[in-house]
């Protein structure tokens, strides 16, 4: 093992906006030796998501930024090669927060967790049945908290994470509206995400599309992008409406604070509410969600779309590329089969 080589793509440089591929570097080092309490992780899959670019901002996030130098966070299904922790044996499938590498040494009590046969593939444990269906499972049900006959509204619709929201919210009887950039991401919504109606965020006027989409005024709203389409959106809330702050994906830079139209005044006269989500607070409960949103994926009553790339070398450009909207569907980058 110590003679084959461990490609990693390391941060060299700082965003001060969407990082880039040149802030990027692959590098190749000797594949790590494991000690007492860890194990060796031959990644398969890469995650990439919007939220890396909050990753490896200097700007203060929910997490410490990575390191210039350091190998870039992200989120990886791998295959167990080697084991020195009790719990974990050689061919193990396991999911963590391993870095855009190909072999990561991890200490066993920081895997996420260990990924059962469930008929599906391994690929959806970093989406659908990973980090993005988690978030739209405790996003819309424990924080937004919808109700038969609710109207529904999500932003970037068409994403790992609205998808799955849309179609939840129509697994508990409401009606879903998904705003989305593009025909095809459009047609996808309503063919198949199940969205009752599909807005462009680019419509000429976007005010009078979502009240054309919601004649009766939004009770639940999936905020994945912050900006101009929430601002449009917070003028159709109704009385109580909720409100799920889970990304800011329209806002390219937070330094200084962008000012925009003021949310105070529609809060407080519909006396609605709104609440900022992260889903590494639902940690201990991962497993919740992903026994509840398994039989509604074999059932087929959620649909998923994974966006692949190949090869480790796609890495440096796939952040960019995502906010680029280059994608249908999660973005994932395979570095090794699964016979690895």
């Amino acid at each position: 093992m110590s003679t084959q080589i461990n490609r990693q793509v390391i941060l060299t440089s700082r965003p001060t906006d969407i990082p880039q591929a040149e802030h990027f570097d692959i590098i190749e080092t000797a594949v790590p030796a494991i000690t007492e309490g860890q194990v060796l992780v031959r990644n398969l899959y890469l995650s990439v998501e919007p939220a890396m670019r909050g990753w490896v901002s200097a700007v203060a996030n929910y997490s410490e930024p990575v390191a210039l130098g350091g190998v870039m966070r992200s989120l990886t299904v791998g295959k167990v090669l080697e084991s020195r922790h009790p719990d974990y044996q050689c061919g193990d499938i396991v999911t963590g927060m391993f870095g855009w590498q190909d072999y990561a040494a991890i200490a066993g009590n920081t895997v996420q967790r260990k990924v059962e046969d469930n008929g599906l593939p391994i690929s959806t444990a970093l989406g659908v049945l990973g980090i993005n269906g988690v978030t739209a499972y405790f996003g819309l049900l424990d924080i937004a908290q919808p109700k038969p006959g609710d109207t529904v509204v999500v932003s970037t619709a068409a994403g790992a994470v609205g998808s799955c929201v849309g179609q939840l919210a129509k697994l508990h009887g409401c009606r879903t509206v998904g705003i989305t950039g593009g025909t095809e991401k459009v047609r996808l919504c309503q063919e198949e995400f199940q969205y009752d109606a599909a807005i462009d965020y680019r419509h000429d006027n976007l005010d009078e599309a979502l009240a054309k989409a919601c004649p009766n005024g939004v009770d639940v709203y999936f905020d994945n992008t912050c900006g101009p389409i929430s601002d449009a959106v917070m003028k159709q809330i109704n009385v109580g409406a909720r409100i799920t702050l889970c990304g800011t994906a329209s806002i390219t830079n937070w330094d200084p604070i962008p000012l925009g139209p003021r949310v105070q005044r529609q809060l407080l006269v519909n006396r609605a509410r709104m609440q900022g989500f992260l889903v590494f607070d639902y940690a201990e409960r991962y497993g919740e969600a992903i026994a509840a949103l398994t039989p509604w994926i074999r059932d087929n009553n959620i649909s998923y779309r994974e966006d692949i790339l190949d090869g480790i070398d796609k890495a440096p450009d796939a952040i960019a590329s995502l906010y680029r909207g280059d994608n249908l569907g999660k973005r994932l980058i395979r570095i090794a089969n699964e016979a690895a």
